[in-house]
């Protein structure tokens, strides 16, 4: 369903901070929230982005008005009245604000890796000490489609990975059944645009680097691997995560393979899904005839999730697609945002 709202009607009732807007991400999250009918943004320069060049242009509408920019202060969340910042900076840079965010009041919505870990998963994945084990406790993990209440009444909402999202949305509805042979291990085969590694200049995502290659990168030690672990209820042993580099700039097609105990018909997979997601308007189950594709869900908020089946019942193909700027991280954190504000989760989206 599309919603027509219209800000003549409801007026930008709430106020919103966008901290790291120079990177891909954030730069998709100004252009989103400018025309999401029910907020007014500020852009936040820290110091480590003051003055960066904008990773891609900011598509604001001719007949929008300016959006308001100021350096970073914990007092800037006072006097701009502000109800959420996104803070989409690198982890120790929101490690470092975030606390001083929630301190004044508002709610954050964290981009990063910092608060999706266990302190010691942290240290683990990420070579560093966490240097704010309490909010750990605190941060609720932002997939909507699993928790979406708990993210109701959050003050901290740690906006998930794109891999992991594009894995886990493919996965849990299965985890929870007495279905797959875990001892057989399961194997998420994922690949993503060159916009997934970052704006930040890399040897490996030189035009020169990209063009006409396919590589695979991370293998056995991806930061995204425990965010997976955690939310689809996999352990490590039985699980196998492989990212790729495609020559494209943005979206994610991962294929995950799982064998089966015993024979399942295809009916009651469908069915699984289509329970656990009866509520969710971003996820698309694909028929049989179909099959998701990077090119139908680019700019869009959608995760399109198809299942196969071989002729013994006994092996599953899941395919899953998003588009890593967008549900892998700016739409699902707008989507977010809408939870912590009591608005349609849609809105803006649709």
């Amino acid at each position: 369903m599309v919603h027509n709202y219209s800000k003549a009607v409801l007026g930008p009732a709430f106020r919103i901070g966008i901290l790291g807007y120079t990177g891909y991400s954030g730069a998709k999250l100004v252009s989103l929230l400018e025309r999401h009918p029910s907020v007014s943004v500020v852009l936040l320069d820290h110091r480590h982005t003051e003055g960066a060049v904008s990773a891609q242009p900011m598509p604001v509408s001719s007949n929008a008005p300016p959006i308001a920019r100021m350096p970073w202060s914990a007092n800037a969340v006072i006097e701009n009245h502000l109800d959420v910042v996104f803070t989409a900076t690198p982890p120790e840079v929101s490690m470092e604000v975030v606390p001083q965010i929630l301190a004044q009041g508002a709610k954050a919505v964290d981009l990063s890796g910092a608060f999706r870990l266990t302190a010691a998963q942290y240290k683990r994945w990420y070579g560093a000490e966490h240097s704010q084990p309490a909010l750990l406790q605190e941060a609720v993990y932002g997939l909507p489609e699993l928790h979406r209440e708990k993210i109701r009444g959050a003050r901290l909402v740690a906006n998930p990975g794109c891999y992991p999202t594009a894995a886990i949305c493919a996965l849990w509805p299965l985890m929870g059944k007495d279905w797959v042979d875990r001892s057989a291990g399961i194997i998420c085969d994922a690949k993503s645009g060159v916009t997934g590694a970052g704006k930040s200049l890399s040897p490996k995502t030189h035009f020169a680097q990209v063009s006409e290659n396919f590589s695979a990168y991370a293998i056995l030690k991806h930061r995204h691997v425990p965010e997976v672990l955690n939310n689809a209820g996999i352990d490590e042993s039985d699980f196998a995560f492989t990212a790729h580099l495609l020559p494209t700039q943005r979206g994610i097609l991962a294929t995950h393979y799982l064998k089966l105990k015993r024979p399942v018909p295809m009916d009651a997979i469908l069915d699984a899904y289509r329970s656990a997601y009866a509520s969710s308007s971003f996820i698309r189950i694909y028929p049989s005839q179909g099959q998701p594709q990077i090119s139908l869900v680019n700019r869009t908020n959608f995760c399109d999730i198809h299942c196969s089946l071989s002729q013994d019942g006994l092996r599953l193909v899941v395919v899953s697609c998003i588009d890593n700027l967008v549900k892998g991280a700016a739409g699902q954190a707008v989507q977010n945002m809408n939870l912590l504000l009591g608005l349609d989760e849609t809105l803006g989206l649709l």
